[in-house]
Formats: structure tokens, sequence, C-alpha cells
């Protein structure tokens, strides 16, 4: 059997920071072929800057990522970062909108991941090839900020609850907690090389349960 994996979601997606072949979708493709012990076709959609409301537009609006994900026995999602960032970003040299900033988009944030996370569902109702959903979770891009470091807590464990037969959730936090000088890229944003793999290694441990 031929495996179709979709990949949806921002520049972790994409491998941004990391040379081409060495992002988390190349090395966890390459992975779940050696686990399945088939070929396994990705499809990357990836949009470098993409938010949770960006996907969520995607999802309600383009026939290729509704068809991607309809058609798919594998698929990954990593979203939410770029909302903490617009947000830590807006509030500038600021620290009195900080707080505020932060609060909003976390809210609207868990909002529109509630209906990406239903749509998928939507997508995937009485289809009958059985499926798995990836979730990556966030590391913090600003980890000298006590507020973000919340955020990304906050964020992680409201991302986890969707864990289900179908969906897995990849907790990355404490594996690029005090090691983002090795795991991040020259931008202290995306990871590099070496962080893509352990993104790619945290998905391949949580198992391909139900697709054989």
């Amino acid at each position: 059997m031929v495996y179709a994996y979709t990949a949806i979601g921002d520049s972790l997606t994409t491998g941004f920071g990391a040379l081409p072949g060495n992002g988390f979708v190349p090395i966890y493709r390459r992975m779940a072929e050696g686990r399945l012990d088939s070929p396994v076709m990705p499809a990357n959609l990836g949009v470098n800057g993409l938010t949770t409301g960006g996907l969520k537009q995607r999802l309600s609006t383009s026939k290729v990522y509704r068809a991607a994900v309809t058609d798919a026995q594998i698929i990954t999602m990593s979203i939410g970062g770029n909302d903490l960032i617009k947000a830590a970003r807006a509030a500038g040299p600021r620290p009195g909108a900080f707080q505020g900033l932060l609060s909003q988009a976390l809210k609207d944030c868990k909002r529109n991941y509630s209906d990406i996370m239903g749509m998928l569902a939507q997508l995937k109702a009485g289809t009958r090839t059985p499926y798995i959903i990836r979730l990556v979770g966030l590391y913090n891009p600003y980890p000298q900020v006590d507020e973000a470091t919340e955020w990304v807590r906050q964020f992680n464990r409201y991302a986890a609850g969707y864990s289900s037969i179908h969906v897995g959730f990849a907790s990355i936090y404490h594996e690029f907690a005090g090691n983002e000088r090795g795991l991040l890229f020259l931008d202290h944003i995306h990871p590099n090389g070496r962080g893509y793999r352990v993104i790619a290694g945290k998905l391949d441990a949580l198992g391909y349960r139900g697709l054989r």
C-alpha cells in the first residue's frame, strides 16, 4: 500500500531554517516509510508566516487543501507559533500592552484551532480509509519572556486535549527549553536541522497504530 501524507501548517512545515530535505516533513516521511514498510507520498502545503486564522481560511475555501486532507492517511499540522509572534511584535517596546495582546491572541488562537480541528474531523468523516492526525506542539521562541512561556504552555495544554484514537500530540516544549542554542536556526525563531530531527522523532514516537 502507498500512504498519502499531507502536511499543513506554517514555516515549521515548510522546513524554514534547514537545508532542503532536512525539515521535519521529509524526515518524518522517511521514518514513516521505515516503520510502515511501505512508500509514503508527501504533499507539503506549509506556508511561511501562516497563522491559525490563515489555515482556517485555507481549509474552508481551498479545494487543494480540502482534497489533500480528505485523501490523506497521514496528516501533520504545525500551527500557532505565528499567532504568538505577531502579538509579541505588535506590542513592541510597550510592556503595558504585552499582556493584553498576548491574552487576546491566545483566545483567538484557541477558537481558530477548535474550528480547524472541527474541519479536519468533518473532512475525514465517513472515510473508510484508516488515518492518523499528528499535531506538532510549540516551543517558546521567547524563552526570556515569562508571559510567552505561559502562553506556549497554555496553548500546548489546549492542543493536547484533542488527542484521540486518530489524533496524537507531539510535545516538543521540553526538548527545546534550555537547548535553544543547539536546536534553533540563526534567527533564534525557527529550528535548525537538528531541531527538525527532534520534531520528526517525537512525531514518529507517537506510532502508527490504526494505519495497519
